[in-house]
């Protein structure tokens, strides 16, 4: 694809979800960026989700990954329903009965500030570490098909992706958000729509032929159970899915942001019951996209790429024709700014919430606090990503989900403490204990093979480490009780 045709599709697109902020952030205060005034529409919420739950990890890295385990991914996709459904019936009562703005006021009002103040930083690592790399993949797709042919720096392009993320977010926050997400959206699952459709075509295949030829190659094998010591035996892929999307969804605030704009908890549950049902199709054609790709590569003899990640840019940008050039650049681009603009939102609002204390400022000055702490992750991002590029050796998504399940446990246990405990604990043992439990898990998982007779961990690590967290918290319960 011309460099130049690229430029112009970037300069476009931004420029439409900025003139969607300008629409959107009339009259915005501090309230209106943290809370929308509590007015979205359930159905934009629940649609706007999608992209900004898959991101450009989904729209990359699952259909790269198809290649080394088939369909097995959909295992942990069924997870995810099962952990949505819990949160609607579970996490989303307790959020709108409390009237939260940050769901970690409630750490507070259940146990005390040091429980309050400990589950929003391991919220603030997990989703700062997690979005940084997801805007990751979108920066090295735009490096890789146009700005290293003009010689600019990688340093340079993540800036300016970053900058203009904080353009179209900085005022109207989650109010704009709501409506920029589903923007993107649109154009994420139609860029998986259209290159799946013009492969099926330009190979010859309807839909039964793309099935019988997926079965053919061992593609679609979606379960897994004769080997309990593999990562991708189903217990193992589901159970963890759904402690996945309870954690990364129902304990997050960035997600739980967008479901508390809606007007009332039936809304806000409507909402979720829709993203959860359109999400797992939306993740099977990820899937069925992905191994599209690689039968096309083999029939049309393309050699493949040696790191999984870059198997769809390459193809789409130089192999499937323009138009599909054109709507996987979209794609990736919607795909990735969906999650950060609302990962940059959630991550302010918690700051200024949970450790500068908004409560009775006069709006003058959280208008100014605001600005500087959105700043602050802006820069954040930045730095994380230029680590990670350094670092990297592995799917991202798989890095992703391997982050979340050591610093989601912490929020998992001590949620899962005050939801199910009577206990009451208090001071700083409640942050060494958070601190201490992924630490424990993750030398439980490094050692598993050689302790369980060949078992190896994968993203259940992170129920171990909720466990211990939970275990630690009811030591210092009982220890308080009996003080």
């Amino acid at each position: 694809m011309a460099p130049l045709l690229v430029i112009i599709i970037v300069i476009v697109y931004f420029a439409a979800l900025i003139f969607i902020s300008y629409l959107t952030s009339k009259g915005a205060d501090t309230d209106t960026f943290f809370t929308a005034n509590r007015q979205s529409p359930w159905y934009l919420v629940a649609f706007g989700m999608i992209g900004a739950s898959l991101s450009g990890v989904t729209f990359i890295s699952v259909p790269g990954n198809v290649g080394k385990i088939g369909f097995s991914y959909f295992q942990i996709v069924l997870g995810y329903l099962a952990g949505y459904w819990v949160i609607m019936g579970v996490l989303m009562p307790l959020y709108y009965r409390l009237n939260l703005v940050s769901i970690y006021t409630y750490l507070e009002q259940r146990f005390d500030p040091w429980a309050y103040k400990t589950g929003a930083l391991f919220f603030l690592i997990s989703r700062t570490i997690g979005s940084s790399l997801r805007l990751f993949l979108a920066a090295t797709v735009l490096q890789l098909f146009l700005f290293d042919s003009w010689g600019v720096p990688f340093f340079v392009t993540v800036a300016t992706t970053i900058a203009l993320i904080w353009v179209y977010t900085f005022k109207g926050g989650i109010k704009t958000i709501v409506w920029t997400d589903t923007f993107q959206t649109f154009f994420l699952v139609s860029a998986v729509g259209v290159t799946v459709w013009i492969i099926s075509s330009d190979l010859g295949m309807g839909f039964s032929d793309v099935m019988a030829v997926l079965d053919a190659k061992g593609y679609s094998k979606i379960f897994h159970f004769d080997d309990v010591n593999s990562t991708l035996f189903f217990p193992k892929q589901f159970i963890g899915g759904a402690f996945i999307a309870i954690t990364m969804t129902g304990m997050d605030q960035e997600i739980m942001q967008k479901n508390l704009t809606c007007k009332n908890l039936g809304e806000a549950q409507k909402n979720m019951f829709w993203f959860s049902i359109t999400l797992v199709v939306v993740n099977l054609l990820f899937l069925t996209l992905g191994a599209l790709l690689y039968v096309y590569s083999e029939q049309k003899g393309i050699a493949l790429t040696a790191y999984s990640d870059e198997l769809f840019p390459r193809l789409a940008l130089n192999e499937l024709g323009p138009f599909v050039g054109i709507m996987f650049l979209l794609g990736i681009i919607a795909s990735s700014y969906a999650s950060a603009d609302s990962a940059l939102a959630g991550l302010t609002t918690s700051f200024c919430i949970d450790f500068l204390n908004f409560k009775g400022k006069q709006e003058v000055i959280k208008q100014r606090q605001k600005t500087f702490v959105h700043i602050g992750f802006s820069v954040l991002f930045l730095i994380i990503i230029l680590i990670f590029k350094e670092v990297n050796e592995r799917s991202v998504i798989d890095a992703v989900l391997n982050v979340a399940s050591y610093t989601y446990g912490p929020l998992l246990g001590l949620f899962s403490f005050g939801l199910f405990t009577k206990f009451q604990i208090k001071g700083p043992a409640v942050l060494a204990v958070c601190i201490l439990s992924p630490l424990l898990s993750y030398v439980v998982s490094f050692n598993s093979a050689d302790l369980l007779n060949g078992y190896k961990f994968g993203i259940e690590i992170l129920i171990v480490n909720g466990l211990f967290t939970f275990i630690g918290l009811l030591l210092i319960g009982k220890a308080s009780k009996k003080a």
